[in-house]
Protein backbone atom coordinates (compact mmCIF):
# COMPACT_ATOMS: atom_id res chain seq x y z
CA UNK A 1 0.00 0.00 0.00
CA UNK A 2 3.19 2.73 1.03
CA UNK A 3 4.75 1.75 -2.52
CA UNK A 4 1.34 2.47 -4.14
CA UNK A 5 0.85 5.73 -2.64
CA UNK A 6 4.79 6.59 -2.93
CA UNK A 7 4.03 5.65 -7.23
CA UNK A 8 1.37 7.87 -7.20
CA UNK A 9 3.28 11.06 -6.11
CA UNK A 10 6.22 10.27 -8.15
CA UNK A 11 7.74 12.44 -10.18
CA UNK A 12 9.94 9.91 -12.51
CA UNK A 13 8.24 9.26 -15.78
CA UNK A 14 8.82 6.14 -17.33
CA UNK A 15 10.37 6.74 -20.77
CA UNK A 16 8.35 4.03 -22.55
CA UNK A 17 5.00 5.38 -20.99
CA UNK A 18 5.77 8.92 -22.06
CA UNK A 19 6.69 8.24 -25.50
CA UNK A 20 3.43 6.27 -25.71
CA UNK A 21 1.52 8.86 -23.85
CA UNK A 22 3.45 11.61 -26.39
CA UNK A 23 1.53 9.39 -29.26
CA UNK A 24 -1.50 8.64 -28.06
CA UNK A 25 -1.84 13.07 -27.46
CA UNK A 26 -0.62 13.75 -30.79
CA UNK A 27 -3.02 11.58 -33.02
CA UNK A 28 -6.44 12.05 -30.86
CA UNK A 29 -5.40 15.90 -30.09
CA UNK A 30 -4.57 16.38 -34.51
CA UNK A 31 -7.91 13.77 -34.66
CA UNK A 32 -10.14 16.10 -32.86
CA UNK A 33 -8.92 19.19 -34.54
CA UNK A 34 -9.70 17.57 -38.31
CA UNK A 35 -13.06 15.90 -36.92
CA UNK A 36 -14.30 19.22 -34.95
CA UNK A 37 -12.35 22.06 -37.16
CA UNK A 38 -11.49 21.06 -40.48
CA UNK A 39 -13.84 19.07 -41.95
CA UNK A 40 -16.49 21.40 -41.58
CA UNK A 41 -14.88 24.52 -43.39
CA UNK A 42 -14.72 21.64 -46.29
CA UNK A 43 -19.05 21.31 -45.87
CA UNK A 44 -18.09 17.70 -44.54
CA UNK A 45 -20.69 17.03 -41.81
CA UNK A 46 -22.44 19.80 -42.00
CA UNK A 47 -25.16 21.68 -44.45
CA UNK A 48 -22.82 24.41 -45.57
CA UNK A 49 -18.93 24.82 -45.44
CA UNK A 50 -18.15 27.12 -42.35
CA UNK A 51 -16.71 30.91 -43.87
CA UNK A 52 -13.61 31.10 -42.19
CA UNK A 53 -13.18 34.20 -40.03
CA UNK A 54 -10.13 36.99 -41.30
CA UNK A 55 -9.74 38.89 -37.80
CA UNK A 56 -6.59 40.13 -39.22
CA UNK A 57 -7.71 40.82 -42.70
CA UNK A 58 -5.45 38.99 -44.63
CA UNK A 59 -6.03 38.71 -48.73
CA UNK A 60 -9.25 36.26 -48.29
CA UNK A 61 -7.32 33.64 -50.38
CA UNK A 62 -4.57 33.16 -48.35
CA UNK A 63 -6.91 33.49 -44.87
CA UNK A 64 -8.69 30.73 -46.32
CA UNK A 65 -6.01 28.73 -47.52
CA UNK A 66 -3.74 29.06 -44.23
CA UNK A 67 -7.10 28.36 -42.03
CA UNK A 68 -8.21 25.29 -43.74
CA UNK A 69 -4.28 24.08 -44.05
CA UNK A 70 -4.06 24.43 -40.19
CA UNK A 71 -6.80 22.49 -39.40
CA UNK A 72 -6.85 19.48 -42.30
CA UNK A 73 -3.08 19.36 -43.40
CA UNK A 74 -0.84 20.08 -40.51
CA UNK A 75 -2.63 17.90 -37.81
CA UNK A 76 -1.77 15.24 -40.53
CA UNK A 77 1.48 15.86 -40.22
CA UNK A 78 1.56 16.19 -36.52
CA UNK A 79 -0.59 12.51 -36.19
CA UNK A 80 2.62 11.10 -38.14
CA UNK A 81 5.13 12.78 -36.25
CA UNK A 82 6.66 14.49 -39.31
CA UNK A 83 7.94 17.86 -39.07
CA UNK A 84 6.23 17.45 -35.80
CA UNK A 85 7.25 21.04 -34.69
CA UNK A 86 7.17 22.74 -38.02
CA UNK A 87 3.95 21.54 -38.49
CA UNK A 88 2.39 22.37 -35.22
CA UNK A 89 3.20 26.65 -36.11
CA UNK A 90 0.43 27.42 -38.28
CA UNK A 91 -2.09 25.60 -36.41
CA UNK A 92 -0.40 27.49 -33.41
CA UNK A 93 -1.04 30.63 -35.49
CA UNK A 94 -4.60 29.93 -35.98
CA UNK A 95 -5.44 28.88 -32.46
CA UNK A 96 -3.49 31.32 -31.19
CA UNK A 97 -5.28 34.45 -33.20
CA UNK A 98 -8.54 32.47 -32.22
CA UNK A 99 -7.92 33.02 -28.68
CA UNK A 100 -6.21 36.39 -28.26
CA UNK A 101 -7.95 38.29 -31.50
CA UNK A 102 -11.15 36.73 -32.32
CA UNK A 103 -12.50 35.90 -28.83
CA UNK A 104 -10.31 37.52 -26.80
CA UNK A 105 -13.79 39.65 -25.45
CA UNK A 106 -16.28 36.46 -25.24
CA UNK A 107 -17.32 34.52 -22.78
CA UNK A 108 -14.95 31.62 -21.00
CA UNK A 109 -16.83 29.09 -22.54
CA UNK A 110 -16.37 30.09 -25.90
CA UNK A 111 -12.75 31.09 -25.63
CA UNK A 112 -11.93 27.86 -24.15
CA UNK A 113 -11.48 26.00 -26.92
CA UNK A 114 -8.66 27.99 -28.76
CA UNK A 115 -7.22 28.41 -25.46
CA UNK A 116 -6.99 24.85 -24.87
CA UNK A 117 -6.15 23.53 -28.34
CA UNK A 118 -3.18 26.53 -28.32
CA UNK A 119 -2.40 24.99 -24.79
CA UNK A 120 -1.90 21.50 -26.26
CA UNK A 121 -0.46 22.16 -29.50
CA UNK A 122 2.29 24.19 -26.95
CA UNK A 123 3.06 21.01 -25.32
CA UNK A 124 4.18 19.43 -28.44
CA UNK A 125 6.01 21.96 -29.74
CA UNK A 126 8.10 22.02 -26.33
CA UNK A 127 7.94 18.35 -25.74
CA UNK A 128 8.12 17.16 -29.06
CA UNK A 129 7.08 13.98 -30.96
CA UNK A 130 8.27 11.70 -28.91
CA UNK A 131 9.96 8.09 -30.25
CA UNK A 132 7.31 6.44 -31.85
CA UNK A 133 7.28 9.20 -34.94
CA UNK A 134 9.09 9.43 -38.40
CA UNK A 135 10.85 12.54 -36.91
CA UNK A 136 12.38 9.80 -34.41
CA UNK A 137 13.07 7.45 -37.64
CA UNK A 138 14.56 10.31 -39.59
CA UNK A 139 17.04 11.21 -36.73
CA UNK A 140 18.01 7.50 -35.88
CA UNK A 141 18.70 6.70 -39.36
CA UNK A 142 21.01 9.63 -40.19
Amino acid sequence: MKNALLNLFSTEVNPKIQDLTLLAFRVLLSGELIYAHGLKKLGIGVGEAEVVPNPLNLPEAFNSAFADAANLVFPLFVIAGLATRIAVLPILAVTLTGYFVLHFHDAPLIKDTPFMYSLSFLVILFLGPGKYSLDHFIQKNK
